[in-house]
């Protein structure tokens, strides 16, 4: 193993043990290194690796701290790393989404309030009847984002959030090609809601399906 290595896994160790918990600050380098028999570059170099994927806050003239380790924090390194998909991996990372996000859906049905629901119903009017197609994707993603920050998960929330980037270039395409697809999306964003406000979860899960799923079903013919 790479010293690099051994020094994140070490780190690791720490905090997967409890040793140090969200919040703490790290010893001192010199302390820190000799405790857990590293060179001090290589623990340099591993704090640096760490502070990337938001496991550490390196804070200059303060010290280095372990993070909230909060899920949306530590997934946001996702979408870093989805942002360098290739154009080929769109339909795989559609068709993660396509299993994903129904679910959410349902699990909204259950829980989203009424002020939510009457929130989503204002964005859809607001865009109205003949949106341009970067409005519509623009309110696309806040649809749904309001939608899976209802179902009270927020790492299915993250997660969603993080495979956004590569569809949503797959969505601009497919609306300045394809002829009804701003009507289209328009009906199954009514759609969604209305099974949202009728709290069926069964019905929300499967219009959620046919949505993503004729955005995948369109960019499967095209490619």
């Amino acid at each position: 193993m790479a010293v690099t290595d051994e020094a994140i896994e070490k780190i690791k160790g720490m905090i997967v043990s409890g040793a140090l918990r969200p919040g703490d600050r790290l010893p001192k380098e010199s302390e820190l290194a000799a405790e857990l028999g590293l060179s001090r570059n290589s623990l340099r170099e591993a704090v640096r690796a760490l502070s990337l994927i938001r496991i550490l806050d390196v804070r200059q003239g303060d010290g280095t701290y372990v993070t909230s380790l909060d899920p949306q924090l530590l997934l946001e390194a996702l979408s870093f790393v989805v942002d360098f998909h290739r154009d080929d991996t769109v339909l795989e990372f559609l068709a993660v989404r396509r299993i994903l996000e129904p679910a959410a859906t349902a699990m909204a049905a259950l829980r989203i309030s009424e002020q939510q629901l009457d929130a989503l119903s204002a964005q859809l009017d607001a865009l109205g009847g003949a949106p341009s197609v970067e409005e519509l994707v623009a309110c696309d993603l806040e649809f749904h984002r309001g939608i899976v920050q209802s179902s009270g998960n927020s790492v299915l929330c993250s997660l969603l959030d993080g495979l956004s980037g590569p569809t949503t270039r797959a969505r601009i395409w497919r609306g300045l090609t394809q002829e009804d697809a701003v009507s289209r999306t328009l009906h199954e964003h009514r759609a969604i809601l209305g099974a949202l406000r009728d709290r069926d979860a069964e019905a929300a899960r499967s219009w959620a399906t046919v949505h993503i799923a004729s955005v995948e079903q369109w960019l499967r013919s095209t490619l």
